[in-house]
C-alpha cells in the first residue's frame, strides 16, 4: 500500500498546489481499511487532517462509483438539517491527475457502530441511538430539493420501475448464469409493483447504522457519509432498506439483528422505529410493506454482485469483504424469497 500512495502523493501534490493551496502540502495518506466502493483515505497535510475519496482503479459500470454524485448531495445539505461533512474540493475525471476522479472533505472525530446490537453501549442508552438514526431518515427525506439545488438529482416519478429495471440489468449483467431465485424475484417485484404515488424525496440509497457517525459524548448523528447510491427516490426505499437490518441474521457478519432478543438489548422493535419515523414526518405507516421489503433485498443482492464480479475481476478495493458478500447474496435472495411467499408481511 505505502507504494501506491506514494505515488498518489506525487500526483496529488502539484495538483492541489494550483487547484486547492488552502489544504496544504500532503504528507502522508492512510487508506481506510473499511468501505468497499470507492477508496477512502484520510490525507494529512501540514495544515490538518482530511478525508480523501476516489473512484476506484481500472473499468467500472456506467452509473456506478459516482463520488461528483456524492459531493453534490452532501454540499447541497450543508445548511440542513442533514448532518454531513464539509465538502472542500472536486476533481473530476477529466480533471484529475490521478485519471479518475477525487473529492476532499472534513475529516470528523466521531463513533462508527460497526456491531448493530451496541456492545459497546450501556443497554438504556442503545434506544437513543435508534431513535437518532430514523430521525436523522426523516430529516433527509423532509429537504425541500428545490430549496437546496438538487432537483435535477434524479428522474422524478416511477421511482421503483425504474431501479428494478437499472439493478436487474446491472445483476444480469455480473453473472454468467442468473439464480433462479433472483430472477423469481425480479418477476414477482414486477407483478406487485405499485402503483406511483407521486411521492419524491431525497433518498440515500445505503442507509444504514455503519454509514454515520456519532459524537464520542452524545447519541447525535454528527455525518451522514456514503452517498454514492443517492438520488431522487421514494423514501419508502430507504426506510425498507433501513429496516432489513431488523431481520438480516446477525450471525455470519451480515451485521442484522436475526436472532437476537432486541428487548433484552434495549433496542426497538422495527415496528417502533417505523412509528417514530412516521411520527417525526407526520405520515401513516407504509401500506404494502412486503414490497418494499422485496425490493430492497434485491436491489441490495444486486449490488453485491457487482462487487463480487469486480473483485474476481481483480479490481474491488476490498477483495475479502467481496468474499464475504459472495455468501451474503444468496442469504439475500432467501429471506426475499420467503418475504414474498407471505404478501401480508407487516413490520416485526
Amino acid at each position: 500500500m505505502g507504494g501506491t500512495t506514494d505515488l498518489m502523493i506525487a500526483s496529488l501534490t502539484p495538483y492541489l498546489a494550483a487547484h486547492a493551496p488552502e489544504l496544504g502540502a500532503i504528507r502522508r495518506l492512510e487508506k481506510f481499511g473499511t468501505g468497499q466502493s470507492n477508496p477512502t483515505y484520510k490525507m494529512i497535510t501540514n495544515i490538518g487532517s482530511f478525508v480523501l475519496r476516489t473512484k476506484p482503479p481500472g473499468p467500472l459500470l456506467k452509473s456506478a462509483h459516482l463520488v461528483e454524485r456524492e459531493f453534490e448531495v452532501m454540499a447541497g445539505l450543508a445548511d440542513t438539517a442533514v448532518p454531513v461533512p464539509k465538502m472542500l474540493h472536486l476533481a473530476r475525471d477529466e480533471m484529475s491527475p490521478l485519471g479518475r476522479a477525487f473529492f476532499v472533505m472534513e475529516y470528523l472525530e466521531g463513533r462508527i457502530f460497526w456491531d448493530p446490537s451496541l456492545p459497546e453501549m450501556p443497554r438504556h442508552e442503545r434506544g437513543a441511538v435508534y431513535d437518532a438514526m430514523a430521525d436523522t431518515l426523516a430529516a433527509m427525506h423532509s429537504v425541500d430539493v428545490s430549496a437546496v439545488g438538487l432537483n435535477d438529482f434524479g428522474k422524478p416519478g416511477s421511482y421503483f420501475a425504474r431501479q428494478i429495471d437499472r439493478w436487474s440489468r446491472q445483476y444480469l449483467a455480473s453473472v454468467d448464469v442468473p439464480d433462479r431465485g433472483m430472477t423469481g424475484i425480479m418477476a414477482w417485484l414486477e407483478l406487485h409493483l405499485p402503483e406511483d404515488d407521486g411521492e419524491v424525496a431525497l433518498v440515500h440509497g445505503d442507509y444504514r447504522l455503519d454509514n454515520m457517525m456519532f459524537a464520542h459524548d452524545a447519541s447525535e448523528v454528527i455525518a451522514l457519509l456514503d452517498w454514492e447510491l443517492s438520488t431522487l427516490g421514494h423514501p419508502l426505499a430507504d426506510l425498507a432498506y433501513q429496516c432489513m437490518q431488523w431481520r438480516l441474521p446477525y450471525e455470519g457478519g451480515m451485521r442484522g439483528l436475526g436472532g437476537l432478543s432486541r428487548t433484552e438489548l434495549g433496542l426497538p422493535s422495527e415496528q417502533d422505529y417505523i412509528a417514530r419515523y412516521c411520527k417525526k414526518r407526520a405520515m401513516a405507516p407504509p401500506d404494502n410493506w412486503a414490497f418494499y421489503l422485496v425490493f430492497s433485498y434485491f436491489r441490495l443482492a444486486a449490488i453485491l454482485q457487482g462487487v463480487v464480479a469486480r473483485a474476481q475481476g481483480g479490481n474491488a478495493s476490498n477483495p475479502e469483504t467481496a468474499q464475504k458478500y459472495a455468501a451474503a447474496i444468496p442469504v439475500l435472495i432467501n429471506q426475499a424469497v420467503d418475504i414474498a411467499h407471505e404478501p401480508s408481511e407487516k413490520a416485526i
